[in-house]
């Protein structure tokens, strides 16, 4: 596409998109959200670049290819499975640990829940660019 308007208006778009998919992210252990969720909203920021400025300025502003951040998600969210394994439990049972903690506070909790949360972000958001970038050039 080749609007002034729409390319101007996406590089806002897009990092609040990227900012508002961190928050479900974070968000998803209380309350609706996480993983999932916020990797297709956060994709859809990239999307919309791609739609507006081309595929090639997306890939160039993502700097990585997006395959390469869909690995790294399995190997993070395999990692968190693999963590209770350190503790005698079975795969993918919640780990948490306490940064911070004295004999008064409690600290600041620390989850596997939490890195599985994030390599979930990281599959999904890989794969959908993947797809969408694939799909893009083709046309």
């Amino acid at each position: 596409m080749n609007s002034v308007i729409l390319r101007a208006g996406t590089r806002y778009l897009a990092g609040l998109l990227l900012l508002f998919s961190l928050y479900m992210l974070i968000r998803g252990h209380n309350e609706p959200g996480g993983g999932f969720i916020g990797g297709l909203i956060g994709s859809t920021g990239f999307v919309l670049f791609a739609v507006a400025c081309g595929t090639a300025d997306a890939r160039r502003a993502l700097r990585t290819s997006p395959q390469n951040i869909a690995v790294a998600g399995l190997g993070i969210a395999l990692l968190a499975g693999l963590a209770a394994a350190l503790f005698g439990d079975s795969f993918l049972t919640g780990q948490w640990l306490f940064v911070g903690a004295t004999e008064t506070t409690k600290g600041l909790p620390i989850s596997t829940v939490l890195v599985f949360d994030i390599g979930v972000y990281l599959v999904v958001f890989g794969s959908v660019l993947t797809l969408v970038f694939a799909m893009e050039e083709e046309i």
